[in-house]
């Protein structure tokens, strides 16, 4: 392809995105769909839509003239803009490229001409000493108070490293073997990779791979699973011969790391309202050789077959929320949040705390709530509202929690009664986790 026509394929795309899938999903499906296209090509067109996705705050200031008032540029121009930045490619290349040829853009208007001049005067790339927070940051203006509360003094330094692209993560099924045995597979496959620093049972790689094409991945030795998310499975520290309901089970990522951890001994429920995801979770369970788990299809209010109340050793929450925490692999989240919508999260939450809250044993069952969120809305303020309401749990400190299940000390500035992971201070994508012991 030509650079014109990979960059009428970027515009195409994110004019298409659709607002209830992940645009990592919608790529991977056209691709699929366009086979002709080339690795090389769908590396460049994907890194223009994804340059565009997490810095779309500082493309449309300088697209706007430097802040100025006027109506959202449209993607066409937020490429011309992302070109000159970020590629730093001349206005000649963007000439050229948009010249109105057999796939390639349409020739550059007046006004896009006169937003490229503009944009050609930006000496530091992105960055310019009159732009206010949260367009340097690249996030939603309205967000930005319920972000300070959250972060602090970490605001600037977090919202950064969410503009890096994401690692990949493996964790190593210890059903199947062994952390250095795992690297080893993946090594003889041309594959480097390293361990994580935190998750025992993590390797990151050192670059990309189609990974479903690796004999390790078919045969169930490892899984894609981000470091946070790991370590949020480990801390439920379920063991060997336990009860344990997985509440908001997806995918299944969390319920076949807990079947690790158990040495596939015990039971594991995991649970979901959707039908298609539960039956989606199998083929995983059967390549990771994990024969302890079950799916329950919950209903409205929250019930599903097998989940009898005070029953469970292990309860794991993973809530649906605004998954900001993934900011990293979803840039295209943190637009389509909307304050409504985080609020809808919010009371979705606390009912689906009040729908679990029950299961665990009433003399010492844990209830441990995650999110993918940096949000204290959706972390910190709901475990406060949960203790408000059920006085029969206690918040049990994190740090003896992490010296049980992993070892060590967890990481952060200082103890305290819930763990935060984050790309700034982790290098994992952002995750809370808050583990809750039942009393009689």
């Amino acid at each position: 392809m030509t650079p014109g026509a990979r960059a009428q394929t970027a515009i195409e795309l994110l004019d298409a995105l659709p607002d209830d899938r992940p645009a990592d999903q919608y790529l991977s499906r056209y691709f699929r769909g366009h086979r002709y296209i080339g690795s090389k090509d769908r590396r460049a067109i994907a890194q223009l839509v994804y340059d565009v996705l997490r810095r779309r705050s500082q493309l449309d200031w300088w697209a706007a003239g430097g802040g100025g008032s006027g109506d959202t540029p449209g993607n066409r121009l937020r490429v011309i803009a992302a070109l000159a930045l970020i590629e730093r490619w001349d206005a000649l290349a963007i000439d050229q490229a948009f010249d109105g040829g057999q796939y390639r853009p349409q020739p550059l208007s007046d006004d896009e001409s006169a937003a490229l001049g503009h944009i050609g005067s930006a000496l530091n790339g992105l960055d310019a000493p009159e732009q206010v927070d949260a367009v340097r940051g690249n996030y939603p203006a309205w967000l930005e108070p319920e972000l300070r509360a959250s972060l602090g003094d970490g605001l600037a330094g977090e919202m950064a490293a969410l503009l890096d692209a994401a690692p990949v993560d493996l964790r190593v099924n210890r059903i199947k073997g062994s952390r250095e045995g795992a690297q080893a597979l993946l090594a003889e496959e041309g594959v480097e990779s390293y361990p994580t620093p935190y998750s025992p049972d993590g390797l990151r790689l050192a670059g990309r791979r189609t990974l479903p094409a690796l004999k390790a991945f078919n045969d169930g030795v490892i899984e894609v699973q981000d470091e946070g998310s790991q370590l949020a499975a480990l801390l439920v520290d379920a063991r060997p011969g336990q009860m344990v309901a997985d509440y908001c089970a997806g995918g299944g990522g969390k319920t076949l790391a807990m079947a690790a951890t158990m040495d596939n001994r015990g039971r594991i429920i995991a649970c979901d309202t959707d039908e298609r995801r539960l039956q989606a979770i199998g083929p995983r369970l059967a390549r990771a050789g994990v024969s302890i788990a079950d799916g329950a299809l919950l209903d409205d209010e929250g019930q599903g077959v097998g989940l009898d109340p005070g029953a469970f050793d292990r309860v794991l929450v993973d809530v649906p929320c605004s998954g900001s925490g993934a900011w990293r692999r979803n840039p295209d989240a943190k637009w389509r949040l909307t304050e409504a919508a985080l609020a809808g999260e919010v009371v979705r939450q606390r009912s689906i705390l009040a729908a679990a809250a029950d299961l665990p044993k009433p003399d010492g069952g844990r209830f441990v709530y995650v999110t993918c969120s940096i949000l204290a809305a959706e972390n910190e303020r709901q475990i406060e509202w949960f203790l408000a309401a059920r006085s029969d749990y206690t918040l049990m400190p994190i740090g003896e929690i992490w010296a049980a299940a992993l070892g060590g000390a967890a990481p952060g500035p200082g103890p305290g009664p819930t763990l935060r992971l984050s790309p700034a201070r982790t290098g994992t994508d952002g995750f809370f986790v808050a583990v809750l012991e039942r009393g009689s």
